[in-house]
């Protein structure tokens, strides 16, 4: 059966499930495989539980035996054997997304790739009626799951691209076909599998190369990043961005305001060659963002780019802004009973975390306090990026600095050290901080995200 006669099974039952224990009736199982599971061990299961097809790439003699049961008493053949149902799948989501000629917006990089996902939803639904990557379905599962999520009324779809190997994200910009895209930033993340920081800058730039084939492919342009800036040729179409003063003439600019706030405040405007070229207001526009962190004033351009090249209005771009709320551990404001925190412990690496730590020095607040997690998958690299950290921190004004985890104990410091984030929970039976700013941040695998409700 190829893709085309599959697709068609798939208009006449359009639920796609990967999970046995979540079959609505009529749907269409794959059996996809895990590190710790394999999906045709469950494709029965599948088929039994209402599951109108089963696709499958391995097909035992016992499933065989049923199949021809289960064929018998439905008229036809449940189960459809395929090469690979990974690959099935994202030729699947690939041909459904062929179906709609509307902008899709590919968004990759080390670090803001979701805070800039869900600004730039938040902007373009002010006007369309938008697709997006729910949480971080930004993988090889998770990009075929969000397209097939796409329908007639969509307008706009946001595809999130997550990469931890080489080839990566060619594999996400194949089956996304995005018609536009953005790379937030590239940094040391995941070295371990990268190889290196040019292996990490060449991986995010696969997004890049699939827009270049496109006759009509854009990129929105960190402008202030000279590795993206490298990666862009002549021949590519792009909207370009950044907080460099000296480049306003030419890119959607913005500026930090400091306020005594935690919160990021910023003013932005079109370029001012086309602001002259059309005889339009040179003002700034301001917006004050429940976002922590100046960093993330690049997510907020970003954004703004995109909204600009939609023609979203200015006053629409601005509401969206200000009426962002992050609630995924990613650069979040909590306040406790206790403390005040700055939660970004969704994830870690590097250059997030010198980021966060630079912020937070520059924060004019009483009782610092952090409580930091390893950074993952760094290989090779670990103790030294654990190190720099660490030196770093000794530079700080701090009241009190908890680290947590096996990398942070590998190197030289004179903090207080935690195995994990279990030890810390118990820490925080009998010496619970009071009246502090703190700042939690590590890998996800850390559980940091865990804290705040203990603080």
């Amino acid at each position: 059966m190829d893709i085309k006669e599959l697709y068609k099974l798939y208009q006449q039952h359009p639920c796609i499930t990967t999970d046995s224990r979540d079959c609505p009736e009529g749907s269409i199982f794959v059996a996809l495989k895990g590190e710790k599971f394999d999906g045709n061990q469950f494709a029965l299961k599948a088929l039994e539980q209402g599951c109108a097809y089963a696709i499958v790439d391995e097909m035992s003699e016992e499933l065989r035996v049923k199949s021809e049961e289960f064929a018998s008493a439905r008229h036809y053949q449940p189960l459809i054997l395929v090469d690979d149902t990974l690959q099935t799948f994202k030729d699947l989501a690939r041909e459904h997304r062929r179906q709609f000629d509307i902008p899709v917006i590919g968004i990759t990089g080390t670090n803001g790739k979701t805070t800039t996902k869900e600004l730039i939803k938040a902007v373009l639904s002010e006007k369309y009626n938008v697709l997006a990557t729910e949480g971080n379905f930004n993988n090889d599962v998770g990009v075929p799951k969000t397209l097939l999520r796409l329908r007639p009324e969509h307008e706009i779809a946001i595809i999130e691209m997550g990469a931890s190997h080489p080839g990566d994200i060619k594999t996400l910009a194949e089956t996304a076909e995005p018609t536009c895209g953005l790379i937030t930033n590239v940094g040391r993340a995941h070295l371990q599998g990268f190889g290196s920081f040019e292996g990490v800058v060449k991986t995010k730039g696969e997004l890049y190369d699939f827009l270049r084939q496109k006759e009509d492919g854009l990129v929105f342009l960190n402008a202030d990043s000279d590795e993206l800036c490298d990666l862009l040729t002549d021949d590519m179409w792009c909207t370009p961005y950044s907080i460099d003063p000296d480049k306003q003439y030419t890119c959607i600019s913005g500026e930090v305001i400091r306020t005594p706030e935690v919160f990021l405040k910023l003013r932005w405007r079109r370029p001012l060659m086309e602001l002259e070229e059309t005889g339009a207001s040179q003002k700034w526009h301001k917006v004050q963002t429940h976002l922590v962190g100046e960093y993330n004033i690049y997510n907020v351009m970003a954004a703004i780019a995109v909204g600009i090249n939609f023609n979203v209005d200015r006053k629409q771009i601005c509401h969206a802004l200000e009426n962002y709320v992050p609630t995924n551990n990613r650069s979040q404001f909590v306040q406790t009973d206790s403390n005040q925190l700055i939660v970004d412990a969704y994830n870690a690496n590097p250059s997030s975390m010198m980021a966060a730590l630079e912020n937070f020095a520059q924060m004019d607040v009483p009782h610092k306090m952090l409580i930091l997690g390893d950074m993952r998958e760094l290989g090779a690299d670990s103790e030294e990026e654990h190190q720099h950290i660490v030196d770093y921190i000794q530079t700080m004004t701090l009241d009190e600095v908890w680290l947590v985890g096996e990398e942070f104990a590998k190197v030289n410091h004179g903090f207080r050290s935690f195995a994990d984030v279990d030890a810390v929970k118990q820490e925080l039976l009998t010496n619970k901080p009071q009246g502090r700013v703190i700042l939690v941040k590590g890998s996800n695998s850390t559980r940091l995200y865990q804290l705040p409700d203990l603080l």
